[in-house]
Formats: C-alpha cells, sequence, structure tokens
C-alpha cells in the first residue's frame, strides 16, 4: 500500500493567494514527514474541463445542488475513490470537498480520511458573496454541504483556531481533532536584519489578493482614515490591478499588481497595514508579516487566532479615530523598522515546524 493521496485544489502557481500559501505548507510538512515520494497529488483543477463546465451551465447548477463544488463532479469523484484504493491515507486539503470523504466511506475505503478546514466555509462564502447574487444561496447550501459531510465522514479533521473549532461545534456537531494554527515556511533567515528607524511619513502596506474583504477593508481605509494621516500607501496583490480606479484620486496611494517577489516591499515597509473586517479561519499575511519581522497595524479580525502582544507587535484599531490615534503616535514616536517581538513570535508559534509537531500525531 501507498503512504498518502494529498487532494488539493489547483497546483501551486507564481503567485498564490492565503489559502494556497497553506495548501503549499500542508503538502510541504506532510513531505517532511511522509517522503514526497510516499505522497501522491491529486489537482481537481486539473482534472475538470473548466471551458465545457461554463459552457454547460445547467451541469453546473445540478452539481451544486448534490454538493459537488465547482470544478467537482460524480466523474472525478469516482476516479479519486478508485483511485484512493492504493492509499492508506488521503488528506483532504479543504472541506469543500466534503463530498469525497463521504463517497470513500460509503465505498468502504478502509484507511484514514483526513479534513483540513482552512476556514468554516458556509461562514468564509457567506462573507465572501454579495448578499445580492442571485446565486448566492446555491453556493452557500453546497458549500455547508461539504463542510458537514467533511465532519461526519473523516477520521480526523483539523481546523485553524478556537473561533473555527466552535463554529464546527455548534453547526455539525463535531470538534476538530487538532488545531493548528495558520504557519509559513521560514523565508527570512538572515545573518543580520534591518536596523533604521520608521519614517516620518511612512510606507504602510497593505497586502492581500483582490477579494471581497480585502476590497472593503482597504477601501474603508483609504476613505475614511487616509485623508487624516501623513503615509504613504502602498497595495500589493494578486489581481489589485483592478482597484486602481477606485483609488487613482489619492496621490500617496500606489498599486503593484501579481508581484513574484514580494520580499523588497515587506522589508522596506514601515508598517504592515490589515484593516480587514470579516471572515474565518486566520489571516496569512498576518504571518507573513510576523515572519517578515514587522510592526503591524491591524484590527481585531486580522489578529484573529494569533496570541500577541499588540502594544509590542504595533497596534490594534477597529475603528477610524483608533486608526489615526496610533498612525499619528508612530509618525511622532518612531519604532525600529524590524520588530523582533514579531520575529520571536513567528518562529516560537507560526513556523511550519510547529505544524509538523501537529501533523506527526496523526501518523503514530
Amino acid at each position: 500500500m501507498k503512504q498518502l493521496l494529498f487532494i488539493r485544489y489547483r497546483k501551486p502557481g507564481e503567485v498564490d493567494a492565503g489559502g494556497e500559501q497553506g495548501t503549499n505548507t500542508n503538502y510541504n510538512v506532510l513531505c517532511q514527514l511522509l517522503g514526497k515520494e510516499n505522497i501522491t497529488v491529486y489537482y481537481i483543477h486539473e482534472n475538470h474541463n473548466s471551458q465545457k463546465l461554463l459552457l454547460n451551465g445547467f451541469s453546473v447548477f445540478s452539481n451544486f445542488r448534490k454538493g459537488y463544488y465547482y470544478g467537482l463532479s460524480p466523474q472525478i469523484v469516482n476516479d479519486i475513490c478508485i483511485l484512493a484504493q492504493d492509499y492508506l491515507n488521503v488528506f483532504i486539503d479543504r472541506s469543500i470537498f466534503g463530498i469525497i470523504a463521504k463517497e470513500l466511506r460509503q465505498r468502504n475505503y478502509q484507511g484514514k480520511i483526513i479534513t483540513f478546514f482552512h476556514n468554516v466555509e458556509s461562514v468564509y462564502f457567506a462573507a465572501k458573496i454579495s448578499r445580492y447574487a442571485p446565486w448566492r444561496h446555491l453556493v452557500i447550501d453546497c458549500v455547508t454541504k461539504n463542510d458537514r459531510m467533511s465532519c461526519d465522514y473523516s477520521d480526523t479533521i483539523i481546523a485553524l483556531n478556537k473561533r473555527d473549532k466552535q463554529e464546527i461545534e455548534n453547526r455539525y456537531k463535531r470538534s476538530p481533532d487538532i488545531l493548528s494554527p495558520v504557519v509559513l515556511k521560514d523565508k527570512y533567515n538572515l545573518s543580520g536584519y534591518p536596523n533604521s528607524l520608521t519614517k516620518k511619513n511612512p510606507v504602510c502596506l497593505f497586502l492581500g489578493t483582490y477579494f471581497p474583504m480585502n476590497v472593503k477593508g482597504i477601501l474603508w481605509f483609504v476613505r475614511n482614515v487616509l485623508p487624516h494621516v501623513n503615509i504613504q500607501l502602498q497595495i500589493i496583490g494578486k489581481g489589485m490591478n483592478a482597484i486602481v480606479p477606485k483609488v487613482r484620486k489619492y496621490s500617496n496611494v500606489t498599486v503593484f499588481s501579481d508581484v513574484i517577489d514580494l520580499k523588497p516591499f515587506i522589508e522596506e515597509a514601515d508598517f504592515m497595514l490589515l484593516p480587514i473586517f470579516e471572515g474565518s479561519g486566520m489571516k496569512v499575511k498576518t504571518c507573513e508579516a510576523l515572519m517578515y519581522g514587522k510592526n503591524i497595524i491591524g484590527t481585531d479580525e486580522a489578529f484573529e487566532g494569533y496570541d500577541l502582544d499588540f502594544k509590542r507587535v504595533g497596534a490594534c484599531c477597529n475603528s477610524i479615530e483608533e486608526f489615526i490615534k496610533s498612525i499619528e503616535y508612530f509618525n511622532d514616536n518612531p519604532l525600529p523598522i524590524f520588530n523582533d517581538y514579531s520575529r520571536s513570535r513567528f518562529l516560537e508559534d507560526y513556523s511550519e515546524d510547529v505544524r509538523k509537531k501537529a501533523f506527526k500525531t496523526i501518523f503514530q
């Protein structure tokens, strides 16, 4: 028998959003534990014909109603179930594919089924999709079914934080077996770190994909806070060209879209700015900021699931007045541009080694 079948949505790209970064981390950690040669990856996105699905709208609609999230079909799930019979473990990376766990179990698969909740998808999609979208109910119903099937048919379910744990328990009457917070592979292990101070007119960097919750948050900041503070705002992320028309009139805003190497931008920023107010799970951008030893000004949602002293990492702000007050304070009281506390918290609790310890318990 082979060791593990790893099921993920798509192949990693040059610019990955937070969820795909989490998937990459899971795969890297499993390779460290089990050996890359013992893991087979199945890419759902690669194994369906997107153009055919789009042309056949009825099939997409019908599959959604049955619980097949976009990209899945009865044929693909059947292929996965046949393939899985040769593996001791199946790792389903995203609970929106819970129907795979159901089909495996109903076909008497004898191995272990492990499902990773990057979010509580029913909560995540409720925040993601406009309440005016005509297909909102269809999608939320589909992902809710999959969340429930993940809980009902997986041997092991993994969630990120206590908030998601409580949501899963309340909605699906199943408690996650493991809580493992967002972690990243350390890409910033240098012999020496920047020693300059933050500037009087600081560069504040917002990092995020062009995505409803990110767009809402940063536009809220631009319209309500930016006119009252003296900063240079940089907006960087996958697809962020789409936000340019909405911020063009602000001379102190610069947008960089689809940046492959984020390191120079993050390293040179005085602060990471994270005005996020909705969501589920944890924010990968917060973990990235900690990895690079950044000063962070963020909301409760941006810090959700992270065990941090906000005064030492920067500031936690949830209102216009709090953001203005904190930024004005830092303008008058410069900080080291490299935050030792942020970096140490990353190393202690949010590096890949932490997830590796958690995942070890699954295969013992």
